[in-house]
């Protein structure tokens, strides 16, 4: 009865509506929010120094919470996965078991990790990660799972063959150009960073051919990858018209 009382006042269900369930989850979504605006402002160096006691003091707070929170999914998770044989695995294993425990784990590493500090500041990176807990509480996050979950199929092949160009455009540039710019193109591994350049249309500058076969190869690269860039923006397109449309038939 705790287990499933505690299942009903945690989880974004809509059958869960009661007073308890809003409360938490307003509280949740505002705690967020404010952690995100604590890591920004937390980087400028007059408020961090002003206001010092008062981002440790909410960082222990916001810690506890998401702790809390976190230890109570783990708790309900039979609830929420009746028919599994192993329900506590299903959902630390699951994407929001996992951005759960990234929300939290930055804080814990240093008393069980001896490493240099300089490392241990990289972590404090997925504190950012706390904002994709909103995707419990916005259907906008929903319905993008469901487009990328039915296109998954078509956006793999295309990942798929991204990587192939970015092999072959990277591959025929370094022989084409590591004779005369062996400091810019001295291996395939390092000539990729021209070919993404290139391929997403972004272009740099900091690389370019100078050789005739270079420049023709170069400009055929920067023609594909417009169309190469249209492919994954097209799927996941008519892949939100499909769920809009699916919504409407429903409505």
């Amino acid at each position: 009865m705790i287990r499933q009382r505690i299942y009903e006042i945690i989880e974004t269900d809509p059958k869960n509506d009661g007073i308890a369930n809003s409360v938490f989850s307003w509280f949740l979504m505002v705690l967020i929010w404010l952690n995100i605006a604590a890591v920004i402002f937390g980087s400028i160096n007059e408020v961090r120094e002003r206001f010092y006691y008062f981002f440790i003091y909410f960082e222990f707070f916001s810690i506890a919470v998401f702790t809390l929170e976190y230890l109570l999914r783990v708790m309900a998770a039979p609830c929420k996965y009746p028919s599994s044989k192993v329900p506590y695995f299903r959902y630390i294993f699951s994407f929001m078991g996992i951005i759960d425990l990234f929300a939290i784990l930055p804080f814990f590493l240093p008393f069980f990790i001896n490493a240099d500090l300089r490392v241990l500041r990289v972590f404090r990176v997925f504190r950012l990660l706390r904002i994709l807990k909103l995707a419990r509480y916005n259907n906008a996050f929903e319905f993008i799972n469901r487009v990328l979950k039915n296109q998954k199929e078509k956006l793999v092949i295309t990942i798929f063959f991204m990587l192939m160009m970015i092999l072959m455009a990277s591959s025929v540039m370094y022989f084409a150009e590591n004779a005369v710019q062996p400091e810019k193109f001295p291996n395939i591994p390092a000539t990729m960073w021209w070919a993404i350049a290139t391929l997403t249309t972004v272009g740099y500058g900091d690389v370019y051919p100078v050789t005739i076969l270079g420049r023709i190869f170069g400009a055929v690269i920067s023609v594909l990858g417009i169309g190469l860039i249209a492919m994954p923006s097209g799927i996941i397109s008519m892949g939100m018209l499909e769920e809009v449309r699916k919504k409407s038939e429903i409505l």
